[in-house]
């Protein structure tokens, strides 16, 4: 076969490679490079969305990172509900999992019964949840007063605005238990049947058998966790808005955070300076660092994600 041949297959055989690849090129390019690209070029822009943009520099990264007094709060906010909301999410989503696989009777009404919550706009969702832990009406307060409890300010209150939000998230996690439903129903019998042979606990039976079955929808489970997490904005803005008693009027300013920027993320930042402050070359600069912390969490979990999986082997 001459070499003329020979290049002539390999060009062919590139060619149908590349035609079969580029749905998912041109998807990647228009959708996330482009993207990428053009907010990394707007961060170093001085834009308002009406006049052209010009060369700033790094004075929006400048102004961001030392003189705008709301990213910071934001930002440690964000990474408590990362912490904090996950975590919590994922292990009362594995709890109720278990608990409805354990169950004899009436498993089809209990699964509907806690992923029903799921379903709930996130809007009514939070008003309803707002309107429940209301400081001075809602039925919450009310039943641990009659009960001699602490009454806490839920949203109305700095330090319990984030479990307020922690609450509505487990309210909601129906989806987490369904996925762990399915993983936990398609571990092998005959492994728990070998670990009570050799005479495992059930705390053994879930550490040996059930955890390194299920590892990798729990990494899953995580991971989309904090993807979604990192770009948590309606729930705190509304929660936000209702507990200040501003939920509506066009034109409206509202400036996010409610109580004392404890509800602030870095999502509501970025509409905040790029929609209501015209500021789209610092709005740039949040969406890059909520880009780099997504990619920086993303990749911890997934070098400890081998670890998860060999507890298995």
């Amino acid at each position: 076969m001459s070499t003329y041949t020979l290049r002539s297959k390999r060009r062919r055989s590139a060619l149908r490679t590349l035609a079969f690849m580029s749905p998912w090129l041109i998807g990647f390019t228009v959708f996330f490079a482009y993207p990428l690209l053009s907010t990394v070029y707007f961060s170093l822009m001085k834009y308002d969305g009406f006049q052209p943009p010009t060369w700033n520099g790094f004075a929006n990264w400048s102004y961001v990172f030392t003189d705008y007094p709301m990213f910071w709060p934001a930002l440690g906010n964000t990474l408590w509900l990362v912490l904090v909301m996950v975590s919590c999410r994922v292990v009362f989503g594995l709890g109720i999992g278990l608990l409805i696989t354990k169950v004899k009777r009436g498993t089809g009404v209990f699964r509907t019964l806690f992923y029903l919550p799921y379903l709930a706009p996130p809007v009514a969702a939070t008003m309803a949840f707002a309107f429940l832990l209301n400081p001075g009406t809602g039925p919450v307060n009310s039943l641990l007063g009659d009960l001699g409890l602490p009454q806490p300010g839920w949203f109305s209150d700095p330090s319990w605005s984030k479990p307020a939000l922690t609450m509505l998230a487990l309210w909601g996690v129906g989806d987490l238990m369904v996925i762990f439903m399915a993983a936990l129903l398609d571990v092998p019998k005959e492994q728990y049947e070998a670990a009570e042979l050799d005479g495992a606990s059930a705390v053994q039976r879930f550490r040996f058998v059930t955890l390194p079955n299920i590892s990798p929808i729990v990494m899953f489970a995580v991971v989309t966790g904090v993807i979604q997490t990192m770009q948590y904005y309606t729930q705190p803005l509304v929660a936000g808005k209702v507990a200040s008693g501003i939920i509506g009027g066009s034109g409206q300013q509202f400036e996010p955070g409610y109580p004392d920027k404890s509800t602030l993320t870095l999502p509501q930042l970025v509409y905040n300076l790029g929609f209501q402050r015209f500021d789209y070359g610092s709005a740039c600069v949040i969406a890059l660092v909520l880009f780099a912390l997504a990619m920086v969490f993303t990749a911890l979990l997934m070098r400890r994600r081998g670890g998860l999986i060999g507890t298995g082997d």
